[in-house]
């Protein structure tokens, strides 16, 4: 076999443009926004938008559910919609409608393979109907639009969720301003006030609320990040799929919705209350862009990106045009909905592609027909290349991982974390190293031609589209975009290369340049999901593996071409390169000595990115370690602890808080122990670790410490929570001859938020949703409620023993940051009358400020800390 080819470094160079131009263009496009509007125009406007998320973020500030700032959002909601109802009055197509809905309730929220049972007492939403004046049919079909008020503890929530409030504020604004608007069918603005506390709000308004029943499909609107395009990642209807393509500016995959669905991803949405109590379809979409900023103080109006506001609410309005015009599916929506097969999906260049799973089994049925068809190679010589397709796949698999490996095994896991895109440089030239070490398996003999190789890869991906689309999973889609470009390139090659054996670069350039296009767009948003992820995963989840094998499998869709490249070389050494044409002859041997150099060569430098990335500080301003620290009263003991908690697998936390058991005595006054360490010890994470009880069941991410606190001064002290927060058994009525106690639990909790009661029993009946197990079993009961309602109870038959905790609504840092500096000032404000109560938010807040401020200095702003004051106690009823 003779060939004049060139060798690879001026090969690489040639296709150069295109590996580069690949990337770019959807990078381009990945991250492209719209231009932001001013308040003054009539469509969409970002200065809008921010400026009610703005009011919300920072003007309320933490709205945690049953917090005075979540009473404050609350009432200024009201004013907010009693505004829209006064301007609807003069239009003469839409009538409005306005609800504050407030209620109790109680439902069964299981997560992360956990059941849990909330409850709430005097919860709110706000609901806006907007429907036709002239045609009163127009609120049988009703779209709904949901969008959360309040936010998580360690937050304000200026994208998580002010922002969608904000959007859909706007988009109300825009409808009203409209002469030509008139709906066909009503639109549903759902603002609910308890996302946050597991969903209550989306709960209370599918359970109880009257128009309700109307609700034919659910456009829920979130946020994971602060910046980029909000992405399609679930939808659950192909009526919902196709409205999606009629957004001016789509994004989203059915192998975004495919992830979310399989679970590994531990998070949820309202989406999940609509879908179970209404049993209605819809979309569910989020801003997921730095997600580092997820639930920390740092989710605020100024880390919002330009645009992500507009993008949203073009987006939004588009759907809500769409389902409440004449063409909407709404109507068919009536007896429920089809669960989608179809296949989505968007790229850099044209509409919204939407096909049903039956159109994809045929279009990749016939695009492997006609693979098959166009195939020159013996069948044997392309078994051998679908062979070394895998093989180079395995290999780079284990060689990414071995990086992964490297990394945990020195100390310094998670060195990736602070850059999305910067864990493919780590983990890339060892997923190389790997593919690239596949040919060498084969002998001189049974190693097959760069054309068997190349058909081979075209085979390989058109046969597993085939089969992973005929076992339903639309994902199967990516290999299919991965396979057919390479087919063109393969027929293009074939117009320009009489060569039986071998593949120009020009069939390279164009089988490669789609591929890399999609891999890209496919890897962007999963990295910059995942890799923020793992800092809240729990120390035990193999974050390094984790992020390897995803840079791995969608690496190989991005460079399908890589194991027939170097096929290329093996066959034919090139001679020395001159101006002219490189002369080549045949030497199989030296040229599986140059691709082991060129292993060594690629080796090396994934020694040295190793070596670069051991040197980085895992976390910085802009991508903080969570910490979470607890200071917990246990009115039972009287003991007083600090718990630190982190929910990664980084380096560094054990000496954190070695650092903070030894700085503990000054921070906290001690004066007789300062200079001294305090005892710290690491417990275990389990249902009975009740410390924890609050976040229960995100509490099982945490890798938990406990440093007990001297009392001081105070040791002999009655506890000021010792008569206020209780749990009580009234009704309490025993049946001697059917062995059952019947009884009903109170739990009063002045100044605490968040309780939980959490215990061991037989319960044979509860008046929470769900029944009980049947069977003796650990329950946990989470409260949430709204401020000022501080009493809530369960009915059961049981005998118990029972153990609860609350969270003190004053002590919360940076929560209520503002509202203990007013305490400080003696200034005359109601936020500042909590710490002269004498419940302890004083100290602890004060502990808690000096904390805050030696974990900025010590960790130069690399550490967002969760600081919340609790009240704990075991009490048997």
């Amino acid at each position: 076999m003779t060939s004049s080819k060139w060798g690879p470094r001026r090969s690489i160079l040639a296709l150069l443009p295109v590996l580069l131009a690949g990337p770019y263009v959807a990078w381009r496009h990945h991250t492209t926004l719209p231009e932001p509007l001013p308040a003054n125009v009539t469509g969409i406007s970002e200065a809008r938008i921010l400026e009610y998320a703005r009011v919300l973020s920072e003007d309320m500030g933490f709205r945690t559910v049953g917090t005075r700032e979540h009473a404050a959002a609350d009432t200024w909601m009201t004013g907010v919609l009693e505004d829209i109802r006064e301007r609807c009055v003069s239009n003469e197509k839409v009538a409005c409608e306005v609800w504050r809905q407030e209620g109790n309730g109680s439902h069964r929220f299981d997560i992360m393979n956990t059941r849990l049972y909330k409850s709430y007492v005097g919860l709110s939403n706000f609901v806006v109907r907007l429907s036709a004046k002239a045609n009163a049919n127009s609120t049988e079909h009703a779209v709904l639009l949901n969008a959360h008020l309040d936010s998580q503890l360690p937050g304000p929530g200026a994208a998580d969720d002010a922002i969608s409030c904000g959007v859909m504020l706007d988009i109300i604004n825009v409808l009203l301003a409209e002469d030509e608007w008139e709906p066909t069918y009503s639109a549903i603005f759902l603002f609910n006030n308890a996302e946050e506390s597991l969903q209550d709000g989306s709960h209370l308004f599918s359970t109880q609320h009257p128009i309700a029943p109307s609700v034919r499909a659910v456009v829920n609107l979130e946020a994971a990040g602060t910046t980029g395009r909000e992405i399609l990642f679930q939808a659950t209807s192909e009526q919902m799929i196709e409205a999606y393509s009629h957004v001016p500016r789509p994004f989203g995959t059915v192998f975004a919705s495919d992830i979310f669905g399989s679970g590994i991803i531990m998070s949820d949405t309202d989406f999940r209350q609509f879908q179970e109590y209404l049993n209605v379809t819809g979309l569910d979409m989020a801003i997921i862009g730095h997600s580092y900023f997820y639930h920390t103080r740092a989710d605020v109006i100024a880390n919002i990106q330009t645009g992500v506001a507009q993008h949203m609410g073009e987006n939004a309005l588009a759907l809500v045009r769409h389902l409440t015009s004449s063409k909407s599916p709404l109507p068919t929506l009536v007896e429920g909905y089809t669960k989608p097969s179809t296949v989505y999906w968007s790229h850099v260049v044209g509409p919204f592609v939407v096909y049903s799973a039956f159109t994809a089994k045929l279009m990749y049925g016939a695009t492997l027909l006609l693979a098959i068809f166009l195939k020159r190679a013996g069948w044997n010589n392309v078994g051998k290349g679908m062979t070394l397709g895998v093989l180079s796949f395995l290999g780079a698999l284990l060689g990414a991982n071995a990086v992964a490996l490297g990394m945990v095994a020195i100390g310094r896991g998670m060195s990736w974390f602070k850059n999305e895109v910067g864990s493919v440089i780590l983990f890339g030239p060892g997923a190389i190293v790997g593919a690239l070490s596949a040919p060498i398996l084969f002998s001189i003999q049974t190693l097959p031609s760069e054309r068997a190789v190349f058909e081979g890869v075209i085979m390989l991906n058109l046969l597993l589209a085939f089969v992973v689309q005929l076992a339903g999973i639309g994902s199967a889609s990516l290999m299919w975009l991965t396979g057919l470009p390479v087919l063109v390139g393969l027929v293009v090659n074939d117009l320009v290369s009489k060569d039986a054996v071998g593949v120009s670069l020009v069939g390279y350039a164009v089988g490669g340049f789609i591929p890399l296009v999609t891999g890209t767009l496919v890897l962007l948003p999963t990295l910059e999901v995942f890799v923020p992820l793992t800092g809240r995963m729990s120390a035990e989840a193999p974050a390094d593996h984790l992020i390897a094998t995803i840079v791995t499998v969608i690496g190989t869709l991005m460079l399908p071409l890589l194991a027939p490249f170097t096929v290329r070389f093996l066959h034919v050494t090139p001679g020395p390169e001159t101006d002219g044409e490189p002369q080549g002859k045949v030497d199989i041997e030296s040229g599986r000595r140059g691709l082991k150099g060129g292993i060594v060569r690629c080796s090396i430098a994934c020694l040295a990115m190793m070596a670069v990335y051991a040197k980085n500080q895992v976390y910085d301003e802009m991508h903080m370690r969570r910490v979470f620290v607890l200071r917990t009263e246990n009115i039972t003991t009287g003991e007083h602890h600090l718990h630190m908690a982190a929910s990664d697998a980084a380096p560094g936390f054990p000496a954190l808080v070695a650092d903070v058991a030894s700085a503990i005595p000054t921070l906290h006054g001690e004066a007789a122990l300062e200079g001294k360490s305090l005892e710290y010890f690491e417990v275990e994470m389990n249902d009975y670790n009740g410390d924890w009880d609050p976040l229960y069941p995100f509490s099982a991410f945490l890798t938990p410490y406990k440093i007990p606190l001297s009392t001081g001064a105070n040791a002999d002290t009655v506890s000021y929570w010792h008569d206020k927060f209780t749990v009580q058994a009234v009704e309490d009525v025993r049946d001697v001859i059917k062995g059952e106690r019947r009884l009903t639990v109170r739990i009063r909790h002045p100044g605490l938020i968040w309780t939980v009661i959490a215990f061991d029993a037989h319960v044979l009946w509860w008046n929470l949703d769900g029944n009980p197990p049947p069977e003796r079993a650990r329950h946990h009961i989470k409260e949430a409620s709204f401020y000022g309602k501080d009493e809530w109870e369960v009915k059961m038959v049981v005998k118990m023993e029972d153990n609860a905790e609350g969270l003190q609504e004053g002590a919360m840092w940076p929560g209520k940051k503002r509202a203990y500096e007013s305490y400080l000032q003696q200034a005359e404000s109601e936020d500042g009358v909590v710490y002269s109560r004498g419940g302890g938010e004083a100290p602890t807040m004060a502990l808690f400020k000096e904390l805050d401020e030696w974990l900025d200095e010590r960790m130069a702003k690399a550490v967002d800390a969760t600081l919340i004051g609790a009240v704990a106690g075991v009490e048997t009823i």
